[in-house]
């Protein structure tokens, strides 16, 4: 057998009011000013608002310019902030888009440079070889579990191509995650999301990379996101579903070091292409990619179909999914979320550079790309 390396090192305060340590936490270990990193929507709301009465002692410094999926720009505009606050550390405050942001505007603010040239795939990567500004995270949705993961996606501001920063040092020394943050998200949104966290948890489990402790943890995360998805859409103020879906979210993130699969090279060509919602892609193309990929795995459908209780097996699990988005109101296809026909050819390019189908239990060429948009249109 070869030698396989694993690492679960992420701090995690999980409950309703965890958010209210944060300031205590700082304090105690002696930071002063903060910049919290979040988006356009969320600073306009009352849940930021409410979060900042926690934070008395501090002297707090808002960066809310992330917006879509994240962009380079953004996140050199952070480091600007970062700078000129004086900050000392880093609270990230939102989805996946904030947090992704927030992971990664210190190594500019500190290192220098600009962000995609710290991309591993960068052809004169930068290394980040300092500490990097002290940095907790709070989550405001349950999607990509960003808060534990040790990479960032950001995209290029001109060819709106996803690159990946991946370093231990953007984990976040603690993760507040306080379900009480996801009671505003409304339906669609806590939809959307949903999907993203189960479709990280179903991904993880299938890729054929060996990862044991993955594997238990996957199947775990879309036990509980089976079970409580569609309560915390139709029941928004069910704090145990929203605790749950959390929960699922950051057990996804855990899973997916062990890596993805083809539904996320569709929806990263997809966020690229079409500036699709991470979340939604993945739901709009997961049930497609899956019924695809079922001949390569069966025993695995099979214990995924157990865990979320679907009777007939494997071959009914991509069936299950398929009511499942439509209990969430999910009903929709490629086409009518603006997707044309003429981008096909861009899409399948896209998909075809993207890394996570390198561990698709079946693989992929461009023309099953090709076959699986065009299904999924």
């Amino acid at each position: 057998m070869s030698i396989n390396s694993f690492s679960f090192p992420t701090a995690i305060k999980f409950g309703p009011g965890a958010r209210k340590e944060v300031a205590a936490h700082l304090i105690g270990r002696g930071f002063k000013r903060p910049l919290i990193v979040t988006d356009k929507a969320i600073a306009m709301l009352p849940v930021l608002a409410e979060f900042k009465r926690h934070l008395d002692g501090l002297q707090v410094s808002v960066y809310s310019g992330v917006h879509g999926n994240p962009t380079a720009q953004q996140v050199m505009d952070g480091a600007q902030a970062f700078q000129a606050h004086g900050a000392d550390c880093v609270i990230g405050f939102g989805g996946g888009a904030a947090l992704d942001v927030a992971k990664v505007v210190g190594i500019p603010a500190t290192h220098g440079g600009h962000i995609i040239e710290y991309a591993w795939d960068h052809p004169q990567a930068r290394r980040i070889d300092k500490e990097l500004p002290y940095f907790v995270a709070l989550p405001t949705t349950s999607g990509t579990g960003s808060e534990v993961g040790r990479s960032a996606v950001i995209s290029e501001d001109q060819t709106h191509l996803k690159r990946i920063i991946f370093n231990a040092r953007v984990l976040a020394r603690v993760v507040f995650a306080d379900p009480e943050l996801t009671l505003g998200l409304p339906p669609h949104v806590t939809a959307a999301t949903g999907m993203d966290a189960l479709t990280h948890n179903i991904e993880s489990y299938l890729s054929p990379a060996y990862h044991p402790l993955c594997d238990g943890i996957a199947l775990e995360g879309t036990r509980i996101a089976a079970r409580a998805l569609v309560k915390a859409v139709a029941q928004p103020q069910n704090l145990q579903a929203r605790g749950d879906m959390m929960m699922a979210s950051m057990m996804g993130a855990i899973a997916f070091q062990k890596d993805l699969g083809a539904v996320h090279s569709c929806a990263h060509a997809l966020g690229a292409v079409c500036d699709l919602h991470h979340g939604l892609a993945n739901a709009l193309m997961i049930d497609t990619v899956l019924a695809w990929n079922y001949e390569a795995a069966p025993e695995k459908f099979a214990e995924l179909a157990h865990v979320c209780g679907v009777a007939g097996g494997g071959p009914a699990f991509v069936q299950w999914l398929r009511q499942l988005k439509a209990r969430v109101g999910i009903t929709s296809r490629l086409a009518d979320h603006g997707v044309k026909p003429e981008q096909l050819p861009r899409l399948v390019e896209i998909a075809v550079a993207d890394i996570c189908h390198k561990t698709n239990p079946r693989p992929v060429a461009a023309a099953d790309f090709r076959r699986l948009f065009e299904e999924a249109m």
